[in-house]
């Protein structure tokens, strides 16, 4: 009985859905703002390594078009 529970158990958790972003659209958008004092353009999500990111494409103060990474869990801009 010990082994159909523990069996239940990890089929459980291997179908249950992908845990959330720590760090949401609307925060990554507002921390690549802050930190380039541009205009948000774009925010989408997408992976790097393997990981979950918010890929930010901003117009910045001078013009430029960049697109700034920023790790859905961490928050940090990669």
């Amino acid at each position: 009985m010990k082994f159909l529970t523990t069996l239940i158990t990890v089929l459980m958790l291997s179908l249950s859905p992908p845990a959330q972003a720590d760090v949401n659209r609307d925060a990554a958008a507002a921390m690549v703002q802050k930190a380039t004092g541009g205009r948000v353009l774009a925010v989408e999500q997408a992976e790097q390594g393997g990981r979950p990111v918010w890929r930010v494409k901003v117009l910045t103060p001078q013009g430029e078009v960049v697109v700034v990474l920023i790790d859905a869990a961490s928050g940090r801009r990669l």
